[in-house]
């Protein structure tokens, strides 16, 4: 990315990016680079070790901490979520199972409904965000709500049943979710920069997220967003411990190879060419997978990053801007002769 014709720049530039661009070819370092500000008021730069929320880009490492349950023996994929919760989910249709949890298949109602709402922020109006620390209190958000349709009937892409993922993860571990984590999932992927940390509270080297409006002013996400993230996104992640992440999976340090497999597995379709498996999104065309990724976006947020096995290239693209993500992702794909 050193040339000024270079597209990827390019579209840096036009997008007026805010964050890091990760690209690994193999262990050999494409690029690196890092742009605008983690904190805009004092104009602290973004590096290639800042921190930067994610989202939904983590409910991967829900999927692989169930799996990890799973494969230790302590629940099964056809278990039913009532026998995990009891009350917690007894309004729920009794049959919803782990398996439908992990591909959006399962029917319960969400917590922010696109459907519904238009806006993130309109969560908090009765239910103030710096009360939501914990997964016990998502639960007031959509317990009680009818279920969206029958299980199993079709994917519908959905936060609050990664909520109760996390519930489980709790039950059988006796350990908060993020604690499990930060334990058994950042650990041995040696993610030594990443964490669920509370917003009003970040650590050092954390880019605040930003909201950019319309009349050209910003403001910071912190009444946007619960003050904790949990198992349906909210983590923190540098773009090198993403690197490692991936690294971590595909060596089968989080998993066994028939867990992996199980959860690199596209069991659901979305489209034509986009498939679900456990907590990740899988492109496959008539040659096979070509792409396995995650991603994320909240107000201040927007990440991309995925694994494309053909070429063994990862790429990583953390933004603290609500937007910016995709398109730089979409032309590095191009640049680097993945599409």
């Amino acid at each position: 990315m050193e040339s000024s014709q270079d597209h990827a720049r390019t579209t840096i530039d036009d997008t007026e990016f805010s964050g890091t661009v990760l690209v690994h070819r193999g262990e050999e370092q494409v690029v690196a680079e890092s742009y605008s500000y983690a904190n805009r008021s004092d104009k602290l730069p973004n590096t290639v070790d800042t921190r930067y929320g994610i989202a939904s880009g983590c409910k991967i490492y829900t999927a692989v901490s169930i799996c990890q349950l799973v494969e230790q023996g302590k629940l099964a994929f056809d278990t039913r979520i009532v026998d995990c919760l009891g009350e917690e989910v007894e309004h729920f249709n009794p049959s919803i199972t782990i398996h439908q949890l992990l591909t959006h298949t399962s029917g319960v109602p969400d917590y922010f409904d696109e459907e519904v709402m238009e806006d993130f922020e309109e969560l908090w109006i009765k239910q103030p965000m710096y009360h939501i620390r914990t997964l016990r209190d998502f639960l007031p958000l959509f317990v009680g709500e009818p279920m969206k349709f029958a299980p199993g009937e079709k994917f519908h892409y959905n936060n609050a049943g990664y909520i109760l993922l996390g519930r489980v993860v709790e039950q059988l571990s006796g350990l908060s979710f993020t604690s499990y984590v930060e334990e058994h999932v950042f650990k041995p992927a040696e993610m030594n920069g990443s964490g669920y940390f509370e917003m009003d509270a970040l650590p050092a080297g954390t880019a605040s997220g930003y909201i950019d409006l319309e009349d050209g002013s910003w403001k910071t996400n912190i009444y946007s967003l619960p003050a904790k993230g949990g198992s349906d996104g909210g983590a923190y992640v540098t773009a090198g411990d993403m690197k490692r992440f991936w690294q971590a999976l595909f060596g089968n340090k989080l998993l066994s190879k028939e867990f992996t497999e199980k959860l690199l597995t596209p069991h659901v379709s979305e489209d034509e060419d986009t498939y679900y498996g456990y907590g990740v999104w899988i492109d496959q065309d008539e040659k096979g997978i070509s792409k396995y990724h995650v991603m994320g976006y909240d107000p201040g947020v927007s990440f991309h990053s995925g694994y494309y096995p053909r070429q063994e290239v990862t790429i990583t693209v953390c933004s603290n801007r609500s937007e910016g993500a995709y398109p730089v992702l979409s032309q590095l794909e191009e640049d680097l002769l993945i599409k």
